[in-house]
């Protein structure tokens, strides 16, 4: 059953991914959010922004395949729920999206994001100062002010969960509005 702040959790995402703020998700959004999330941390190298753009398309080609009911090619907020009701059905593109995006904020490659390269990802995305800043902070910055890059992904992981609930993902949904 999904918790509520699974529930919020979601809503969250649609709107961001809503790039062109229009109320559907549609394959434009998908590479607006792609181009704006590669161009973010400019020193990544281009398997990265290659790997992070083919993970936002898979995203978008699955939820088309999995989610769109009426066979219009959009996404309503309505359809998008069903992340939360069957996450089985998204967990391959989630991991690759989990994957690609904590690659993304690690383009020196030594295992860690520095807070600077996860705070410029999460900003394209659309999150918000304070909520990307708690964030950082849940995930237990070591030395150096960064993070494993497997603990990003997990957290990644863990939004898209509904049975989780106090997880670190939380604290981008608290006082977010969109």
């Amino acid at each position: 059953m999904p918790t509520t702040k699974a529930n919020d959790r979601v809503a969250l995402v649609f709107s961001l991914f809503d790039a062109d703020g229009n109320g559907v998700l549609e394959p434009e959004d998908f590479a607006l959010m792609g181009e704006r999330v590669t161009a973010a941390v400019p020193e990544a190298g281009d398997r990265a922004k290659s790997r992070m753009l083919d993970a936002f398309r898979g995203y978008w080609d699955t939820l088309v395949r999995e989610l769109d009911a009426d066979g219009d090619g959009r996404i309503s907020p309505e359809e998008f729920t069903a992340i939360v009701l069957d996450p089985q059905r998204f967990e391959p593109t989630v991991d690759e999206f989990a994957e690609a995006l904590a690659a993304m904020g690690d383009p020196n490659g030594d295992g860690f994001v520095e807070r600077p390269h996860f705070t410029a990802l999460m900003t394209a995305i659309g999150f918000r100062r304070a909520n990307i800043d708690a964030l950082f902070e849940a995930f237990g910055p070591v030395e150096g002010d960064r993070v494993p890059v497997t603990v990003w992904a997990d957290g990644i992981r863990d939004y898209y969960r509904p049975e989780k609930d106090g997880i670190p993902g939380d604290h981008l949904v608290a006082g977010a509005t969109r």
